[in-house]
């Protein structure tokens, strides 16, 4: 094959590490079509904080990349990398428009040779039974005879300085054993951690969806405890302290479970699962219960505020987060609205207060007025104040314990002297 160039598409927070990273021993594209993206990320600045600015500057100095919104200039890329969404509809099915969308125009520009390697979660079969149709169509070229494709499902941990994308072990796949090798020794070039080469694109595309789906579970697993234990006057996390004693117990914590990758990719698995006439029971089960627990915290906050003595209707509830996990403005998927929502439909005035998320992209999303600054707060006037989000940024708040207000921590975060029920 001729010098490498690779454009990876989609500069959210997989694909941009990932370009940057390639960029710096490669001649490397990133392509996102929001132009105000690649505006900012030219300048060297990411708003989703997963790349340092000077950090990002220094590379789009020294080296030979760059970002555009304009598909022509791909055309002489050799390596198309896809780090597109892929999420869920209304319905909780499969929303493939991004991917498929994205597939277009890569057919647009492909030519004899090239690579397509999709890094997108989905279901085992997406990739040659949905995106490679697509790509034979926009481009007129056979698969595995013309063009070639691989899988290699993105492992990012958003907000985590620590397991940055060179540092977490890659898997990796190809649709013939010769492709395969030249995407494993691809990512091997770049990722210190190393590479697992799986024998096929569906098992790697399986790998990546049961790795969200087994954590799911587990939480579902531990949520349940909490709801039972409460029930009982036990402190959960007491209980999941004495049990994690012994070497072989997995330290799950509950709490509400969003994000892009845990509260989605589940479904994923599962529409594959009905589709092919089996209904998987155990994953639904982890689903619904982790799905209904911004509901559960709701209640249990009212309940609280009942018992001291509070009004319920018009009372002002303050939430301590809006991302959907700590330190980190993602706030994809964030299960923190069902919280909120509850609140309102039992007719409280609900505030959010984090500073790390972005005021336009939560009203977009949520269609909520983020309180961003904790100069604008004034603790005294809540009737509730509910920890959503674990932020450091929260320990600084001046939350006491009265006979005028509530606090719940979902997160098992704050002084437990000050609060008056947690998850």
């Amino acid at each position: 094959m001729n010098q490498i160039k690779i454009a990876v598409i989609g500069l959210g927070y997989v694909g941009l590490p990932l370009t940057v990273e390639f960029g710096k021993k490669y001649e490397t594209i990133g392509f996102d079509i929001a132009q105000w993206r690649i505006d900012e990320l030219s300048n060297g600045y990411d708003r989703t904080l997963e790349i340092d600015e000077e950090y990002l500057k220094n590379v789009l100095s020294e080296h030979t990349l760059t970002f555009t919104a304009n598909l022509e200039k791909l055309k002489s890329c050799n390596y198309y990398i896809v780090t597109v969404p892929t999420p869920i509809d209304k319905n909780k099915r499969p929303d493939l428009t991004p991917l498929i969308k994205t597939s277009e125009s890569i057919g647009k520009v492909l030519k004899k040779g090239d690579i397509v390697i999709y890094e997108s979660t989905v279901y085992p079969g997406a990739t040659e039974e949905d995106c490679v149709p697509v790509l034979e169509k926009f481009s007129g070229l056979t698969f595995n005879k013309d063009f070639f494709c691989g899988y290699s499902p993105e492992r990012i941990n958003p907000g985590d300085k620590t397991h940055t994308v060179t540092k977490i072990l890659k898997v990796t796949s190809g649709s013939t054993p010769e492709i395969a090798q030249k995407v494993n020794n691809l990512y091997k070039s770049v990722i210190t951690a190393g590479t697992h080469l799986a024998p096929s694109i569906k098992v790697a595309e399986a790998a990546k969806v049961i790795e969200n789906s087994q954590r799911d579970i587990n939480i579902a697993f531990v949520n349940e405890l909490a709801i039972i234990f409460n029930k009982l006057g036990i402190d959960t996390n007491a209980v999941l302290d004495a049990a994690g004693t012994k070497w072989n117990f997995l330290k799950f914590k509950p709490g509400l479970v969003g994000g892009h990758c845990i509260g989605v990719d589940p479904y994923y698995l599962t529409h594959k699962a009905q589709e092919l006439g089996y209904n998987p029971e155990i994953i639904l089960a982890g689903r619904r219960l982790n799905d209904n627990m911004g509901i559960y915290v709701a209640n249990q906050v009212i309940k609280l505020m009942i018992k001291k003595g509070l009004v319920i209707e018009g009372s002002k509830v303050l939430v301590l987060g809006m991302t959907f996990k700590e330190d980190c403005p993602d706030i994809r998927n964030s299960r923190v609205i069902d919280v909120v929502e509850e609140l309102s439909e039992f007719g409280c005035n609900v505030d959010v207060f984090d500073p790390w998320a972005d005021t336009k992209e939560v009203k977009d999303e949520y269609n909520i007025d983020l309180i961003k600054n904790e100069n604008e707060l004034n603790l005294e006037q809540y009737k509730a104040i509910v920890l959503a989000v674990a932020h450091k940024k929260f320990i600084s708040l001046d939350l006491k314990d009265t006979k005028e207000h509530i606090v719940y921590d979902i997160k098992s975060f704050l002084d437990p002297s000050i609060i008056d029920g947690k998850l």
